[in-house]
């Protein structure tokens, strides 16, 4: 079937920023032209008046958890792609500490089977760096990738041998595969569970120093650089790792980095009174370094905005603070979390765009573009349309977002993979 979509500003970073009408038919993009240009009723399908939003190529989020297979009380791919869709996002990155672990081509296959029948958003496993993520030895990555996994990590935990990190990163940068770290001295973070410092103090509740975070991550930019292979850092939230990372890729070393939107929006302060929704690994952390991270999206230390989608039910979140599980969902409202950095001036649409679609594709060795003759996933969302977060009304299984209650601005509208429409709240 054939879609119009009319008027709508387009952002396709470092090809084109203008007002045009996008033509999609058999499931690729088959013209572009200034708006007005093009006529329905030259064309038989489905017309779209996008008057005053912005169309964009399909958000990806490099950093997601859904809980299948194993704990689908949490979160199903199905579920998790429905969430995704809402969201915007027309590809998702899926991390491997589900139950059983995805250390190997049945539990990727597995993945994709169920990803295949859910509602269309493409899923990219992300395969174990090692097995059962308990740090001994090595998953196949060849298998992996064979299998279709994009990138290793033992995401949820660090690696912490040096030594097999350092094989992790020969291996994958001989299959080109992309090796994503967490980064997080366990001794360091040993007992703690929300950051180190006066609200700690103050609320009796261990804490969590920033080093814990940046010595995990000097430690891979070293092996990165020895071993040449491609490093990706996870969920950056301290001003030091940031300023690690900037000065690596002024060094030349393969480092790219994400952060998600709770570190760039949220302090420890919203912990408030044991508040287990704002409990997180890493945990929020100072005013500090909510300024080192927003700087670094703005210069570019850091390329990627990124969910860490991570779904619990309240069997797991309503308990004593120091006992609840580490995580927040993300994907429903990333993208209007995201446009406050637009409004506050941090980034342009144009670079929210490429820290939410273009650089992850990029660093994963994926496309996203709308250029004529690729693939129809596009992401056409409202930048002005004010909402109130309702975590009852979201399409992801669990409610662990922070963010419930807020006014937002921002939100996507109309979620296209593969010239099928997967998500659609145009009115």
């Amino acid at each position: 079937m054939q879609i119009l979509i009319k008027g709508a500003r387009v952002i396709d970073p470092g090809r084109m920023d203008a007002l045009m009408d996008i033509r999609v038919d058999g499931g690729v993009i088959a013209d572009i032209q200034p708006a007005g240009v093009m006529s329905p009723s030259n064309m038989e399908g489905r017309v779209y008046e996008a008057s005053g939003c912005i169309a964009a190529p399909g958000l990806m989020d490099m950093h997601v958890h859904f809980r299948e297979p194993g704990q689908e009380y949490k979160e199903t791919i199905a579920s998790g792609c429905s969430a995704a869709a809402a969201g915007g996002f027309t590809a998702v990155c899926t991390m491997p500490n589900t139950h059983p672990v995805n250390d190997n081509a049945p539990v990727t296959r597995f993945i994709l089977s169920r990803a295949a029948e859910a509602c269309g958003v493409r899923v990219y496993p992300v395969g174990a760096i090692s097995k059962s993520l308990e740090g001994k030895s090595l998953s196949e990555f060849a298998e992996l990738k064979s299998a279709g996994a994009v990138a290793v990590t033992d995401d949820g935990m660090p690696v912490r041998s040096s030594l097999m990190m350092r094989r992790a990163m020969e291996y994958a940068n001989g299959l080109g595969l992309l090796v994503i770290s967490h980064c997080e001295d366990m001794e360091l973070a040993s007992g703690g569970c929300m950051n180190e410092g006066e609200t700690a103090t103050r609320l009796g509740l261990s804490g969590i120093p920033n080093a814990a975070e940046t010595v995990m991550a000097l430690r891979d930019i070293a092996l990165s650089e020895l071993t040449g292979a491609r490093l990706h850092i996870a969920h950056v939230s301290t001003a030091e790792s940031v300023r690690a990372i900037r000065e690596a890729k002024r060094r030349g070393i393969p480092v790219t980095a994400e952060t998600a939107p709770h570190y760039f929006t949220l302090t420890e302060e919203a912990v408030g009174a044991y508040d287990t929704h704002a409990k997180m690994n890493p945990p929020l952390r100072t005013h500090k370094d909510v300024e080192a991270v927003r700087e670094g999206l703005a210069d570019g230390a850091i390329d990627v905005i990124a969910t860490d989608h991570a779904p619990h039910s309240s069997v797991e979140k309503a308990v004593e603070f120091n006992l609840a599980a580490n995580g927040v969902i993300g994907l429903e409202t990333s993208l209007a979390l995201g446009l406050k950095l637009v409004d506050s001036g941090v980034l342009s649409m144009t670079g929210l765009i490429e820290k939410m679609s273009t650089n992850p594709a990029r660093i994963l060795g994926l496309t996203s573009s709308l250029a004529v003759g690729a693939p129809a996933d596009i992401t056409l969302f409202s930048p002005e349309k004010v909402w109130t977060v309702d975590a009852r009304q979201f399409k992801s299984i669990s409610r662990n977002t922070p963010f419930d209650g807020w006014t937002l601005k921002g939100k996507a509208l109309l979620t296209m993979v593969g010239g099928n429409v997967v998500f659609n709240a145009m009115t």
